[in-house]
């Protein structure tokens, strides 16, 4: 038994420094954190501003008190330039924590956006937009609840052995990052449009190593995301949203993809009353920690989501059912997510309808 600990400690040990600087935080509801996807998305909106937060937890049902917790708040609006352009401005806040060892992040970003027309008039056109931010974010760890090998005897553990292994670690500091950003989307009419992004996060590569490593294997690896969306009407007061993203970041891949269907529920297709209702499929790929270059495609979650709007508010609730390996330790428990928007409008004398994210 004392064997079986101390390899699972040293196991949790190295892993927990070597692997868990190479990936990002992820929203399910992706399409409700647009400033989290792409800098682009700032200022994106029909009403002159937006405010957002969302929530996640995972591993709950395997890891109980330390599971992962995510939460992300944003405000952001649209600054018009000109007769048909737009400045769009905004702020980000987001944690993470994960593990008994409060491994976290917390990031605040700061984003720009400009978007151009290219085509169109006054109630059917096309932009471009190009957008970028700059963040500044703490890492930091705790080993106060953590049990390390030299604490554990024949006895069992005793806390009063043994030394803290993280003494010569450099448990918080802060880095800056910056991400860009471009968006394309068509506006059809106020209930048909599509558009494709695509953005670069982590330009700089900052070094998150809390042992100061200097060298590749210490700095962030940059992140690749492309995703679309479609918002179209299959009926009066039905209409179909399918969306996509897929993400890279040094040998990690993921797919998330799937369909919403959202049912008018006011008096008109033009009102923003409706319920949505979706499922998803997320895929990724299996990294060999010895071999990063041996990787395979797994299925991780299927998703089912609901979103209820209602004028300027949204709130949305996502389950994800885990059906990767750890569906055995986790029972099919994946994670949950709660969202919630907040749009504030007033007149809007041009009549450009952007995508309803």
């Amino acid at each position: 038994m004392i064997k079986v600990i101390l390899k699972t400690s040293v196991f949790c040990i190295a892993f927990m420094f070597s692997t868990l600087h190479a990936q990002d935080i992820h929203f399910t509801q992706f399409y409700m954190s647009p400033l989290n996807l792409n800098p682009a998305l700032t200022g994106v909106l029909n009403c002159k501003t937006r405010l957002i937060a969302n929530y996640r937890n995972q591993w709950s049902a395997v890891l109980v008190a330390n599971a992962y917790n995510t939460y992300s708040v944003s405000y952001d609006q649209k600054i018009p330039v000109g007769r048909e352009d737009y400045f769009g401005i905004g702020g980000s806040l987001w944690g993470d924590v994960a593990g008994a060892a409060r491994f976290g992040t917390t990031q605040g970003r700061l984003s720009l956006s400009y978007s151009k027309k290219m085509a169109g008039y006054r109630k059917k056109a096309s932009y471009l937009v190009i957008g970028a931010d700059l963040g500044l974010a703490q890492r930091g760890v705790s080993g106060d609840d953590l049990r390390w090998p030299s604490q554990i005897d024949q006895s069992g553990w005793d806390p009063t052995r043994g030394f803290d292994e993280l003494s010569n670690v450099d448990r918080s500091f802060l880095y800056a990052d910056m991400s860009a950003g471009l968006l394309w989307f068509s506006v059809i009419d106020n209930y048909t449009n599509w558009y494709l992004g695509a953005a670069l996060h982590h330009l700089n590569r900052p070094t998150v190593s809390f042992f100061g490593d200097q060298e590749k294997s210490g700095r962030l690896y940059s992140k690749y995301t492309v995703h679309a969306g479609l918002q179209y009407p299959i009926a009066r007061k039905i209409s179909i949203l399918p969306f996509g993203v897929f993400m890279a970041q040094g040998p990690h891949r993921s797919l998330n993809a799937g369909t919403n269907f959202r049912f008018a529920l006011g008096p008109s297709r033009t009102s923003n009353q409706s319920w949505e209702v979706g499922a998803w499929y997320r895929i990724g790929n299996k990294v060999n920690i010895n071999d990063a270059l041996k990787t395979s495609l797994h299925s991780d979650a299927i998703i089912i989501s609901t979103r209820f709007n209602y004028e300027e508010f949204g709130i949305g609730f996502s389950y994800d059912i885990n059906i990767s390996g750890l569906a055995k330790a986790a029972t099919g428990n994946g994670a949950f997510e709660f969202s919630l928007n907040y749009n504030i409008c007033g007149p809007e004398s041009r009549g450009v309808y952007c995508p309803r994210f």
